[in-house]
């Protein structure tokens, strides 16, 4: 096996390397698909706190306590996917998260919202560590673009048809949205819990604690580079779940249909897309690959600064899609092959507070922008896009130094 993470990996065809995924990955595939189907009511958010009459800020307030417990989500769930195990992280995660979004559902007064919405996003963001590490656990490197690239397939086949689904829904009840998101959470649990065997992936690690993995961490320039630069896109991409659906059905006057689909339409893209251009985006240096999925990705958002008329809405979403997914499955890869294997689980623990920090500080920051001038919330975005960008290729530059300067 290479052992030259910055080389592409070497792969056969799509359709033999799909017949080389082991079948736990494929029933956590399957599993994943009913989950992200009815991952309805953090996207309609905004949109639900203003139908109850409440300002922006508390819609802020709400994203922002998700995110924190997203935050705190990352050490714990890294941390205990390494302890305890990948399968008994999932299982505290699905059926937690399912209990939170009933409980979000009774909520009405900022002083609910808050804590609860913390809640739902503490057990939520506890499944991502350990299921990145239990993917990369199952599957070598020279499959592991491909495998995350089916991962992304499936939840956004999920997502665009939950999307859809979940506009029509919101324009009669927003209550059955949580039902649905809370259901299809416990029927995760339920598939982990049985179909998955005891002791599935890497054996839990003794030494699992944050004392050992952050000074192996913090000297990993690589990986930190990759951490701020998710931070970066995780800040646009949370625009489309809090700000986008505002200038949709605020600024723009459509109605919360016309929210779902757009967004279903990134997920469609993705289905029919993403894996077919694997084959070709796996042939060129991961670091300018993500590069150049980054400017794409903050792009799309950018787009909007110059109007905001349906014609305009599409391309901005087609834009983004496309940057998505040029750098997503990469960089998910790339960050589990530079992760040490007993240290996996904390690694994607930290990538994940990058995108949860993100959640806390995107759309408050977001909404307060977006309510001075939206124009300028659309350009900062294409920066944030550039930042990230300029992080991968520093990171591209030094490595092609260093190879240069091995002595044959």
């Amino acid at each position: 096996m290479s052992t030259d993470i910055h080389a592409p990996p070497k792969t056969g065809t799509l359709i033999a390397d799909l017949k080389l995924l082991p079948k736990p990955f494929y029933l956590l595939v399957v599993g994943t698909f009913i989950n992200r189907f009815g991952h309805f009511v953090v996207p309609f958010l905004a949109i639900y706190l203003r139908q109850l009459g409440f300002a922006p800020a508390v819609t802020g307030y709400t994203l922002a306590a998700y995110g924190a417990g997203g935050f705190c989500a990352s050490a714990l769930g890294g941390y205990l996917a390494d302890r305890i195990g990948r399968k008994p992280t999932l299982l505290i995660s699905c059926f937690g998260a399912a209990v939170a979004m009933m409980l979000l559902s009774f909520a009405k007064t900022p002083a609910a919202f808050v804590p609860v919405a913390f809640l739902a996003g503490l057990m939520t963001c506890l499944y991502y560590p350990a299921s990145s590490s239990l993917i990369a656990d199952l599957i070598g490197k020279e499959l592991r673009v491909r495998a995350f690239a089916v991962q992304r397939f499936t939840i956004n086949l999920a997502f665009a048809c939950g999307m859809m689904t979940a506009g029509l829904v919101a324009a009669s009840s927003f209550f059955w949205l949580f039902v649905a998101d809370a259901g299809t959470t416990a029927i995760l649990g339920i598939i982990v819990l049985f179909g998955l065997k005891r002791g599935i992936g890497r054996a839990p690690s003794k030494n699992s604690g944050w004392g050992a993995a952050i000074p192996v961490i913090v000297s990993d320039r690589a990986f930190l580079r990759v951490v701020c630069a998710s931070f970066l896109t995780a800040l646009i991409f949370w625009q489309t779940s809090s700000t986008f659906g505002l200038q949709v059905t605020g600024g723009s006057g459509f109605d919360e249909k016309t929210f779902g689909f757009l967004l279903g339409m990134n997920g469609l893209m993705i289905v029919f897309m993403e894996l077919p251009l694997t084959n070709l985006t796996r042939r060129f240096d991961p670091q300018r690959t993500m590069a150049f999925g980054y400017v794409l990705i903050g792009g799309g958002l950018g787009l909007l600064a110059f109007g905001a008329s349906l014609p305009m809405l599409v391309l901005s979403i087609v834009v983004l899609t496309i940057g998505e997914m040029i750098a997503m499955p990469i960089a998910s890869s790339y960050v589990a092959n530079l992760a040490p294997d007993d240290m996996r689980g904390r690694y994607m623990g930290v990538l994940g507070f990058s995108f949860n920090t993100a959640v806390g500080v995107g759309p408050m920051v977001g909404l307060w922008i977006f309510g001075n001038s939206p124009e300028l919330l659309w350009v900062l975005c294409g920066v944030a896009g550039l930042m990230a960008a300029s992080l991968i290729l520093v990171r591209a530059r030094v490595a092609a130094v260093q190879k240069a300067q091995v002595p044959l």
